[in-house]
């Protein structure tokens, strides 16, 4: 995990964008690909960082809209004018962010690193995994 002088300010939206947010984080981020139902479907590739990382703008939340399934706990937000997800709340992060690389518009990222989550055996395998620290300042 990046001391926070290793962190720079990431800009980001949605693709109308109507929702705006800002995230704290390394310039080389570390990216989950899930393989859970949703995940697949979304393409939902994300980073996570703890929540006091992040910043909506001011006015995005009334453009935003959730959907949740199965344990409910996972909040899948999206713009619903466009319909794009740029971040939402990890059923395996709670108290954190993931927040979609493809919807950071600044040129601050300067590599992706992909890691495996296994999200069809998700009880399993969050029992062996290192994410949840992600979460925690």
């Amino acid at each position: 995990m990046a001391g926070v002088d290793e962190l720079v300010c990431h800009s980001g939206s949605c693709h109308c964008g109507n929702v705006k947010f800002t995230v704290l984080a390394p310039p080389t981020i570390e990216v989950w690909k899930c393989n859970c139902s949703v995940c697949t479907k979304k393409q939902n590739d994300h980073f996570i960082v703890p929540r006091t990382r992040f910043t909506l703008a001011p006015d995005s939340e009334r453009h935003l809209t959730t959907y949740t399934f199965n344990s409910g706990q996972a909040k899948h937000t999206f713009c619903r004018t466009c319909g794009v997800q740029s971040f939402y709340t990890p059923r395996s992060n709670p108290d954190g962010v993931g927040i979609m690389p493809h919807c950071i518009d600044s040129n601050t990222v300067t590599s992706i690193v992909y890691r495996e989550f296994d999200g069809q055996n998700w009880e399993q395998f969050i029992e062996t995994s290192d994410i949840r620290s992600q979460s925690k300042e």
